[in-house]
């Protein structure tokens, strides 16, 4: 282990190679809801051998190429921002590669619509920047003030202006990564190709358990001319859902459209809404002309199938407050209360059952849940997403905290898969959903057993994440 951490050393600084205890527990974990509570009652995180913070692309690649020499576990590490413990550690004896110092810019293309960032670029910094130019990048996670861009791509991550703008794999134009073996590749900037398959979605979505994503280079978008927020009151969550769908084969792309079951709705928004109703939220930007005209046609469909007018003061408080849970749920462990998020999708055929069967079946099975809603918020032409709340109250223990987790992460997972829905939409696999990674790929599964082994052969980097450590 000495001998190691000396070698480490001597490619990143010693400065760089961390063994503070307190700086390898905050880097051995994620913000995995389980996690988040469980620590109120007993529960500590398994502490890597060290911390290491390289400063650029050649000084990752020495240390994935060492790492892989001696067989040492690689935990890639960004922002700290995943939900599901995929950058927890689970094995002594590994090595976080904590990418932060490589937060510089290195390239704005106004030309191109373009910029290019270390990976360890926080995506609020990078937002700042760019609006101070007259441009804003159109991705907004709940995670934004936490989040570094090459973790956003290696979850696949979507944000909460995605409808109109894309998830992250419609803006990432071109990479830079590190392979476990240290091998650095570059994904040249393009609008697009026809050379091949897409090798852009080798990384996207890939978890760190392929490689070190060290630079990448996203589409940046000029300042909207003009807003428009708009309310609607909708008697069920299966209404709501026809309105958007309809809205989404007009071809127009709101920049949100939100849809919230009652539930959510009472505390924030109760004052516009009747009891049980359901609501509606959209926001359009853009040039003034094409504002209006969705205005015109969203105002027409929503009100043709029923929708009643709340205005736009919904909108404007669930502007004002979408982010507040990010900063709320670590604060819930310690008030005995298991919180969550589970999101899933599904094509419009099945996404309406997926929602209702869940949400029966959760408040029937798992006693413990006090609180259980959801809400759609990335639509396209062939589907929408459901984004399950959870809040409830186990036995304060490790293990009564996890089965009352597991038994509704199943009902979940369940319901989705059986109505050919998928296990998640955005926030990745990490080590939770790992279990029903199979079952959710079927027989193409085989393919990222298959790249796993090719690119990772040792099974080096983040073991358990993607492809389950028995593999």
């Amino acid at each position: 282990m000495k001998d190691l951490l000396k070698k480490l050393a001597n490619i990143v600084g010693e400065e760089n190679v961390i063994i503070e205890p307190s700086i390898l527990a905050q880097k051995a974990v994620d913000l995995y809801a389980l996690r988040l509570f469980q620590r109120h009652v007993g529960w500590k995180p398994v502490l890597p051998q060290a911390v290491v913070q390289p400063g650029n692309t050649k000084e990752v690649s020495d240390v994935l190429a060492l790492c892989n020499e001696t067989g040492t576990p690689v935990i890639p590490y960004g922002g700290g921002s995943g939900v599901l413990g995929g950058a927890e550690t689970r094995d002594q004896s590994s090595v976080v590669l904590d990418v932060s110092r490589m937060n510089q810019l290195i390239d704005m293309n106004e030309e191109n619509l373009t910029v290019t960032v270390g990976a360890g670029m926080f995506l609020r910094d990078l937002e700042n920047y760019v609006q101070e130019k007259g441009y804003k990048m159109g991705h907004y996670p709940q995670s934004i003030e936490q989040a570094q861009i090459g973790g956003l791509v290696a979850t696949r991550s979507s944000g909460q202006f995605s409808t109109g703008y894309g998830n992250i794999e419609d803006l990432l134009i071109g990479l830079e990564a590190v392979l476990p073996d240290g091998q650095i590749i570059r994904i040249k900037n393009v609008p697009r190709r026809s050379t091949g398959p897409d090798l852009r979605h080798i990384f996207l979505g890939s978890e760190g358990a392929l490689a070190v994503i060290t630079e990448v280079t996203l589409k940046i978008f000029p300042k909207p001319e003009t807003v428009w927020k708009q309310s609607y009151r909708v008697k069920t969550m299966r209404q709501g859902l026809e309105i958007i769908q309809k809205i989404m084969r007009t071809g127009i792309r709101p920049a949100v459209i939100r849809l919230h079951d009652w539930l959510e709705c009472e505390k924030p928004y109760g004052a516009f809404m009747e009891e049980n109703e359901c609501l509606l939220l959209f926001w359009s930007e853009g040039k003034e002309e094409m504002v209006k005209a969705e205005e015109a046609i969203i105002d027409k469909i929503a009100k043709t199938n029923g929708g009643i007018s709340a205005g736009s003061k919904p909108v404007e408080i669930w502007y004002r407050h979408r982010n507040d849970a990010a900063d709320e749920y670590e604060q819930y462990g310690a008030q005995g209360i298991l919180v969550d998020t589970i999101e899933v999708s599904a094509q419009w055929s099945n996404i309406a059952d997926i929602y209702e069967e869940t949400i029966d079946r959760i408040y029937y099975s798992v006693p413990e849940v006090m609180f259980f809603s959801g809400h759609s918020s990335h639509s396209y032409l062939n589907g929408t997403n459901i984004y399950f709340q959870l809040g409830a109250f186990p036995q304060p223990d490790i293990e009564d905290a996890k089965r009352v987790y597991d038994s509704v992460w199943s009902i979940v997972m369940e319901v989705a898969l059986k109505h050919n829905g998928s296990i998640g939409h955005h926030h990745g696999v990490g080590k939770q959903r790992i279990q029903w990674i199979e079952r959710e790929h079927e027989s193409s599964y085989i393919l990222i057993k298959k790249l796993k082994k090719m690119i990772d052969s040792k099974g080096i980097m983040n073991p358990g994440t993607l492809v389950p450590i028995k593999e």
